[in-house]
């Protein structure tokens, strides 16, 4: 079920599982359809597909635990979410992280906070300030 005209984003995993329940718990984004190789989970808005890295080239690459930040990515995925501090909790709990409180900001009505999942892939998750 994608909802017509969403934006979205596709994230290749090595670990699909734990990627997808990640995003799932940390984002809020429902999971609408899977198989055995990617997932779909998304809101009216926003349809993020995280896909499985092929066998061949999973193999090659090294997560390391905890996962480095990948901060020279040119992409960074922005989530809105109802509480940053919900977050960081299910977010260390996936394996990924979130900066410290201290790290957050205020920009345009909104609590700004990064992070990363539990492969190293940086986002940031947007709490509304009046929440």
């Amino acid at each position: 079920m994608s909802a017509p005209n969403a934006a979205g984003a596709v994230i290749y995993a090595k670990d699909l599982s734990r990627v997808i329940a990640f995003y799932r718990d940390v984002t809020g984004l429902p999971v609408t359809h899977s198989e055995i190789d990617y997932a779909i989970l998304e809101s009216e808005l926003f349809l993020l597909v995280v896909h499985a890295i092929p066998a061949g080239i999973a193999a090659s690459i090294d997560v390391a635990n905890p996962p480095l930040r990948r901060e020279d990515a040119a992409v960074k995925l922005v989530f809105p979410v109802p509480s940053i501090a919900a977050s960081r909790a299910l977010a260390a709990l996936h394996g990924g992280a979130l900066n410290p409180p201290e790290r957050e900001w205020q920009f345009q009505g909104h609590r700004i906070c990064d992070g990363h999942d539990p492969e190293g892939n940086v986002i940031q998750l947007r709490e509304h300030a009046g929440a």
